[in-house]
């Protein structure tokens, strides 16, 4: 039995900037209207905000072992309703068709599904009017008698309006799950988004004395560098890009961009005030303040901040998505002693920083990791798995001798750079610049890329020649013939698989078209999905494959691919399958996890208990389906997150 539900809320706090925890953890969260249905009978409204209570049907359901709970995004309804009713909804019994969606590669918006799937009862587009209109604090005008907050009552045609737009999305997402009903979320998948479930529900605990300390120095600091700007150039506001341009031409120094960059190339050529102004502005830039502003919006009553990852967020590989923080992204840390930077600052010791490190803005940055603790009695460890995307490419197409080097020293840059130049591994070392050279080349050329990859990867700031990229682009490619051989392979069979309907593989990797969607199944048995496949002349002026999906505008388009781009999305995906796996046995294990980074994962440790060598063991454990990928997991234990 399925229980479709759709809420509206009120909360005067603001969902999309503090998300889904700290909106209904407001006091004056509530419930306005919940519409609901069972199975295929119509679509009923219950109207809390006029003082309707909810059916002891659809109460005793929300706690029903036997009654699958479904929503649009899941995790809104049964935040809210755990909130509003008091008790904790487990997520063993929801499912979300945003995710099953997601899964197929759609939109994650209902709006954007309902567009795409073309479904009958759309969401209606007068919602997001009536949401800012009842569930956002209104501001006080004379108009509206100086009230905070518009209720049924100020506008009766609007809320039964109202009332149409939350029934109507339950018709749209039934709608959407009859149209995907061929397409389940497998077992498997189901159980990782429990999991996904359990540790934003978890959450991980902030330092809320840090957080705040370090928003308070960088507004003094901001001040004090401001101060200092306005005394070098006399400008109304230095902090002006129009301004600061003409101040500079003034000075004979023409600029198109004011960028970190452009700043970094033009401070070699300047001097005097001209340098001092281009140093300041480089270090107001760095403040990474935005983020610790995120987390103290963020976080909860309990202390902790929850809800920052997204299951399925990156629907082309089924990877998590940052949300809020964005922890996907938080600066590295590199500071000797990171310990004491921590301290001074949570001591308020504000010139002791400016005394003792080059940079207090550095110093923000690199402490943003450390704003997240372990709870009283615990530790975190932290374990991720060792250059996981180069061993899966090297097991995805058989290039042996990086999988001897993953299974022995794993030095990957060196060997990389022996292979490449015919250099013995032993005359490579750690400075030298055949290995920056390895270096550079593994992290740019894996996926197809060429010079244009080397130079975003930073080769020229690394002190090699534009005329050196293409000879290294060649060389990296002749050391590794199984991996370029791939790419075409996988291209070749995935243009086979769509224009010749029929099933083809490469190696561990399947190709098959089914109801005009390509699908490229996993070592895993995970499929992903490329919407109405065809071919099309592309960039490159010949004919390659093309498939609809969400751009990087964000929009639903027709997007290009080909061999190499197919098997980055392969091994990222595959890399993925094998951290959520490794999640699920750490569970099995009896550990709490608070938060996953890429591919590493962050746990709650009682002091006394466990190793990093027992949980790196467990991560490491290779599922059956990668017999002979050699995994390996690498971790530290912590009094605050960093990176190690």
């Amino acid at each position: 039995m399925f229980l479709s539900l759709d809420i509206e809320t009120y909360s005067d706090v603001d969902l999309t900037k503090c998300g889904v925890y700290a909106y209904a953890d407001s006091p004056n969260f509530t419930i306005l209207l919940l519409a609901y249905a069972f199975g295929d009978e119509e679509t009923q409204i219950v109207d809390l905000a006029c003082g309707e209570q909810l059916p002891r049907e659809v109460l005793d359901a929300l706690t029903d072992e036997s009654v699958i709970k479904t929503a649009f995004n899941a995790m809104f309804e049964r935040t809210c309703l755990s909130r509003y009713l008091g008790i904790h909804l487990s997520p063993a019994f929801w499912q979300c068709t945003a995710v099953q969606a997601a899964m197929l590669a759609l939109p994650l918006s209902l709006e954007g599904v309902g567009e795409v799937l073309n479904i009958e009862r759309k969401k209606l587009k007068e919602g997001g009017d009536l949401v800012r209109y009842f569930s956002i604090p209104c501001k006080p005008t004379q108009t509206n008698g100086g009230r905070k907050r518009n209720l049924p009552e100020h506008a009766p045609d609007k809320w039964a309006l109202f009332k149409s737009y939350c029934v109507r999305d339950v018709d749209a997402e039934r709608e959407i799950r009859q149209k995907l009903r061929n397409f389940p979320i497998p077992d498997l998948e189901m159980e990782l988004y429990r999991l996904d479930q359990e540790i934003n529900d978890r959450g991980i605990l902030v330092d809320r004395d840090l957080v705040s300390c370090a928003v308070e120095c960088d507004l003094r600091y901001t001040e004090s560098a401001t101060a200092q700007a306005y005394e070098l150039t006399g400008l109304n506001n230095p902090n002006s890009v129009a301004q600061i341009k003409k101040w500079l031409s003034g000075r004979g120094v023409e600029v198109e961009s004011l960028d970190k960059k452009a700043v970094k190339g033009l401070m070699p050529e300047v001097d005097g005030e001209v340098l001092e102004v281009l140093k300041l502005r480089l270090l107001m830039a760095k403040t990474s303040v935005k983020k610790y502003e995120a987390i103290e919006r963020s976080v909860c009553s309990d202390g902790r901040v929850h809800g920052l990852l997204q299951f399925y967020g990156a629907n082309r590989t089924g990877r998590w998505a940052g949300r809020l923080v964005q922890v996907q992204n938080l600066p590295q840390n590199h500071l000797p002693d990171l310990e004491l930077a921590r301290n001074l600052i949570k001591q308020s010791r504000f010139e002791d920083v400016e005394l003792l490190f080059d940079s207090t803005p550095g110093v923000l940055s690199e402490l943003i990791r450390t704003a997240f603790v372990p709870r009283l009695g615990t530790r975190f460890i932290v374990a991720d798995f060792s250059a996981i995307e180069a061993r899966v490419l090297a097991w995805l197409s058989g290039e042996k001798w990086r999988l001897n080097v993953f299974s022995s020293h794993g030095k990957i840059y060196e060997a990389s750079a022996s292979a490449m130049f015919g250099v013995p591994i032993e005359e490579i070392g750690k400075g030298s610049s055949l290995r920056q050279k390895g270096k550079i080349a593994e992290l740019a050329l894996g996926y197809g890329g060429s010079v244009g990859a080397l130079t975003s990867m930073g080769a020229l700031d690394m002190g090699l020649t534009e005329e050196e990229l293409p000879s290294l682009v060649n060389q990296w490619r002749r050391a590794n013939p199984h991996i370029t051989k791939f790419w075409w392979d996988v291209d070749a069979a995935a243009i086979a698989a769509v224009c010749e309907k029929k099933e083809t593989a490469v190696g561990r990797v399947g190709f098959s078209y089914k109801s005009g969607i390509l699908f490229v199944t996993l070592p895993s048995g995970r499929k992903l999905p490329y919407i109405k496949p065809r071919m099309a002349i592309n960039k490159f002026g010949r004919e390659g494959l093309t498939y609809e999906g969400i751009g990087e505008s964000k929009k639903w388009l027709r997007i290009e691919t080909y061999g190499p781009k197919l098997v980055e999305n392969i091994v990222q995906a595959t890399s993925r399958d094998l951290l959520a796996l490794a999640m699920l046995r750490l569970r099995s294990h009896g550990f709490a996890i608070v938060m996953h980074v890429h591919d590493e994962a962050v746990l709650e440790v009682s002091e006394g208990q466990s190793s990093v060598g027992e949980i790196c063991k467990i991560m490491a454990e290779a599922p059956g389906w990668a017999a002979g990928l050699p995994l390996r997991a690498d971790g530290y234990e912590c009094g605050f997150y960093k990176k190690d």
